[in-house]
This record gives structure tokens, C-alpha cells and sequence, in this order.
């Protein structure tokens, strides 16, 4: 009998290989903004502030930019291995699988529907019906707390905070551990992070988790390939 119902995958450096996917368009515009996100991290601006300028340093490398330009971005983002095998893995065990991150949603999206992610939640970026951006982002995961996500989705499927597993890498993900039974640190970026969670696994293939939350029996043999 199955132990878990449910899995919270972080996004950014644990479904993907890059530190943020706000971070995986400012590189493909050629675009340095450490000094918004140093603002950030030292509380002089919010989370909202942090996409607003972000959004308008891409509107100036790219006069016109437009909704399709940025999903087109994200086409060659980076992902870690072992994705596709360990959804299929966890829902071959009738555990769902969600997506919970501050990146960009349209990456959630993507990622949710390539590779069978039962939902996601993720930022957003306004656009207009044409799809010109309109300067704005909208908040759907704060930072300061994903475990209110993690709450939603605990509901939405009927479990339990013992019968669910959360997923992350920064200390922006230890809200999750804590309203999950079992935490795994995957990469971890801080030692804050690593101390906050039951397990740590550092890998190129997500599905070294697997060993944690299914029996190794309840999945067909491995074929790890290393990262696209």
C-alpha cells in the first residue's frame, strides 16, 4: 500500500537546471538583472515589484515583445533528467503530481503538459488580448509562503499534509516542507534548505527520489539519460 497521495515539485533548479525561469529570459535577452533581484532578496522591494521590473527591462531589450515571444524562450529551457520517468512512476502508483512555483507559469505549463503533471501554480504575466504584454505579472504562489499552495492542493485531492511530499531546492521552499510529511531537498542551494528537510538527494536526474516515496518494485527499471 502506497504511503503518499500526493508530490509538490518545486520548479526552478529542481524540474529545471537554471536558477529561475525569470532568470532563463533575461539571459535569452541579454539582459544583467542582478541589481533588481539583490533589491529583492534584501527586502527593499516586493515580490510583485521584483516582476514589474523585470518585465520592463524585457520590453526594452525587445520593443513589442509579446506573450508568444516568451513561450517560444522557454521551447529551449533547460530541464533536468528523469522527469518523464518519475510522473509516470508516481501516477503508475496513483499519486498525483503537481507543480508549485515562483517562476513563470507558461514554463509550468509547459512542463505540466509534456511530461503529465496532474496541475501547477505558478506566476503569471499579463498580457492583452493580442497578446501584448501589459507591463504587469500577477502573483499566484507567493514566495514568502508556498505552503498555502501546498494547502490548496492537499484539499483539492482529499489527502493529508502526512500523506504528501514537497519538493525544493532554496529556503523559499521550506513553507512546503513544513506542511508536507516527508521533504526531499533536491540540490539544495542553502544550508537552511538541506537542515529543513527529512532528505537531501543531489543528482542530475530527478528520479532519484523515487527510492524514497514508492518501493523500488513499483516502478520499471531506470533508463536514466543525463539533462536535455
Amino acid at each position: 500500500m502506497r504511503s503518499y497521495d500526493l508530490v509538490c515539485f518545486d520548479m526552478d533548479g529542481v524540474l529545471t537546471s537554471l536558477r529561475s525561469s525569470w532568470y532563463w529570459i533575461n539571459q535569452c535577452l541579454g539582459i544583467d538583472n542582478e541589481p533588481t533581484y539583490q533589491a529583492y532578496i534584501k527586502g527593499e522591494i516586493n515580490q510583485q515589484e521584483f516582476m514589474r521590473r523585470d518585465i520592463a527591462q524585457w520590453e526594452q531589450a525587445r520593443p513589442g515583445i509579446k506573450i508568444f515571444d516568451i513561450v517560444r524562450f522557454f521551447q529551449d529551457m533547460p530541464l533536468i533528467g528523469g522527469i518523464q520517468e518519475t510522473v509516470a512512476c508516481l501516477r503508475d502508483n496513483n499519486i498525483r503530481c503537481v507543480i508549485v512555483s515562483g517562476g513563470i507559469d507558461l514554463a509550468a505549463r509547459m512542463i505540466a503538459e509534456e511530461f503529465g503533471f496532474d496541475d501547477y501554480a505558478a506566476d503569471e504575466i499579463c498580457s492583452s488580448s493580442d497578446g501584448t504584454l501589459t507591463g504587469e505579472g500577477r502573483v499566484n504562489v507567493d514566495l514568502r509562503d508556498k505552503g498555502i499552495n501546498v494547502r490548496q492542493y492537499i484539499k483539492k485531492y482529499g489527502t493529508t499534509k502526512e500523506r504528501t511530499v514537497s519538493i525544493g531546492n532554496s529556503y523559499t521552499d521550506v513553507p512546503m516542507f513544513r506542511n508536507a510529511g516527508m521533504s526531499i531537498a533536491f540540490n539544495p542551494t542553502d544550508d537552511l534548505t538541506t537542515e529543513a528537510a527529512t532528505h537531501t538527494v543531489r543528482s542530475e536526474n530527478i528520479a532519484d527520489i523515487l527510492d524514497l516515496i514508492v518501493p523500488q518494485e513499483s516502478c520499471p527499471p531506470s533508463s536514466k539519460t543525463n539533462p536535455s
